[in-house]
């Protein structure tokens, strides 16, 4: 465990009272919030809220892109006594539905595009807003003050992409969401003068606490939908950002643009979390903005974040996920329950008070994932058992080994997809890679690799390059080349899709 941060647990809600009055706090299109007007839209809204919906506790569901609605929503639903339900702007109409229906949401708030796309029967039981029209009815309220929401409230739903099945509602609390932005804050030495660009979706936890981490400490947040990687960098330069959150494919992306130095220069901070970096992307960074900080973080939403890395280990360690954060405890436990020792695979168990309160209404999967911390936890209670197998190397710094449930099963061995991307990667002939095992004869399982090139497609020099680093059962049996890899609506590369579409006849 970390030093912790001072953080006494106050209403989400309170986060627009921590900045100076008149700092900026929210950069939109249509101009820039100061603290004391944040905090007065917050409870204008918020009163708007209450009069849809009056019950104490009922579900309102956001589905847009990054504009005040989104940005205010967190904190306004909380202070009106409601539960926020944000839908990824990407998702379709079929998924918005199930959600709708899941949590049982009393309002959905979206753009007249998006509402006319549902179809009869899809919204359950929900009241339809069109986005455009609340500002005009919120504008002659009194404002909500600051609520006094218990820690333990229900404050956020937030729906997973999930590797299987549909998406599950994960229950955070005030306090969940309230210390998470407090550890974050503390451990990226956010400071008033930061500038934070929020690229991810606000409906992924990493995306949402982008504003909330920022808001604890005073810092300011510039949203964007970006279309092109470009886009970033010049909104970088107009907006003298300092810090971005993003996934590897995005880095990728942002690496692969020729950034001038003027404007690389201003970013102090990158964090990475939603994939492991690989160390040739660590040294790309690292090349393109040599003055900045590199975060390399690993979470789940069921527990928000679990581990970082201090930027001074990342030479040294590019591939380890650090230790844990303020407010976790993270432990590496052995199939027969015990503490592992170092260098010792486990799977990676997470305590404390970041951990969620469960699926919404799922008592059987909630049953599966959370249960209690073993009892050589310090802090104790219950844990999150994530599935993902780790290791805690002789300095105490955790490596990402795979997830129970994605290891590869190859002529009795098992294999870790991301030890075979990493290779790829390494040989310098592949930009990005997903490792994925079919069902075969005579192999149990054989590995297929599909692989955006750097140049032109080679498979016989990738498969002899790897054959000089790998052992020759984790040696891709079949490479697959694309030139864009599909990602999912949160920005990660999208294994799920990959693998449904190989099943249905991968091409030799």
């Amino acid at each position: 465990m970390t030093a912790e941060p001072d953080a006494i647990v106050r209403p989400l809600d309170h986060l627009p009272l921590r900045g100076e009055a008149g700092a900026p706090a929210l950069v939109l299109r249509s101009g820039t919030l100061t603290y004391a007007e944040l905090d007065a839209r917050v409870g204008q809204l918020a009163a708007w809220l209450r009069g849809k919906v009056s019950a104490k506790g009922e579900r309102i569901a956001t589905w847009a892109g990054k504009g005040e609605l989104t940005c205010l929503a967190p904190l306004a639903a909380v202070r009106a006594g409601l539960v926020h339900v944000p839908i990824n702007p990407l998702l379709k109409r079929a998924q918005v539905a199930h959600i709708l229906a899941d949590s049982g949401t009393r309002l959905l708030i979206a753009n007249a595009g998006r509402l006319t796309s549902l179809e009869p029967g899809d919204a359950n039981h929900a009241s339809l807003c069109d986005e455009a029209a609340i500002w005009s009815e919120i504008s002659d309220l009194t404002p909500l003050p600051p609520s006094d929401t218990e820690d333990d409230a229900l404050a956020a739903i937030l729906y997973t992409s999930g590797s299987t099945g549909r998406p599950k509602g994960v229950m955070l609390s005030n306090a969940n969401l309230w210390l998470g932005a407090a550890s974050v804050a503390h451990y990226l030495k956010i400071a008033p003068s930061d500038r934070v660009l929020a690229v991810l979706p606000f409906a992924f936890d990493y995306g949402q606490n982008q504003l909330l981490s920022t808001w604890h400490a005073g810092g300011s947040v510039v949203p964007l939908d970006y279309l092109m990687p470009r886009d970033v960098m010049k909104a970088v330069d107009r907006h003298g950002i300092t810090t971005i959150a993003a996934v590897p494919p995005l880095w990728l992306q942002l690496v692969e643009l020729q950034w001038p130095a003027e404007i690389a220069a201003k970013l102090r901070r990158l964090t990475n979390s939603g994939g492991a970096l690989t160390p040739s992307l660590v040294a790309a960074l690292r090349r393109t903005f040599p003055q900045a900080d590199l975060y390399p973080m690993y979470g789940l939403t069921e527990a928000f974040r679990s581990t970082f890395l201090d930027p001074a280990l990342v030479d040294a360690h590019p591939t380890s996920i650090g230790t844990a954060i303020p407010f976790a405890e993270i432990l590496v436990v052995t199939d027969d329950g015990r503490a592992a020792g170092p260098d010792e695979e486990g799977e990676l168990v997470h305590a404390g008070p970041l951990v969620a309160q469960g699926y919404w209404q799922d008592a059987e999967r909630t049953a599966e994932r959370f249960k209690p911390a073993p009892a050589f936890s310090v802090m104790g209670g219950m844990a999150v058992w994530s599935g993902d197998r780790v290791r805690r190397d002789a300095q105490g710094l955790l490596h990402f080994v795979g997830r129970r449930d994605a290891m590869i099963k190859t002529s009795g061995n098992r294999v870790s997809p991301q030890e075979v991307e990493e290779a790829a990667v390494a040989t310098g002939l592949v930009a990005e890679a997903v490792a994925l095992g079919l069902p075969d004869p005579q192999l149990g399982q054989a590995i297929h690799l599909v692989a955006r090139a750097t140049g032109e497609a080679d498979t016989p020099a990738l498969i002899t390059a790897l054959a000089r680093s790998l052992p020759n059962f984790m040696v891709p049996r079949h490479v697959h080349w694309r030139d864009v890899m599909p990602v999912s609506p949160n920005g990660k590369l999208d294994r799920v899709a990959l693998a449904a579409e190989l099943a249905q006849g991968p091409e030799a």
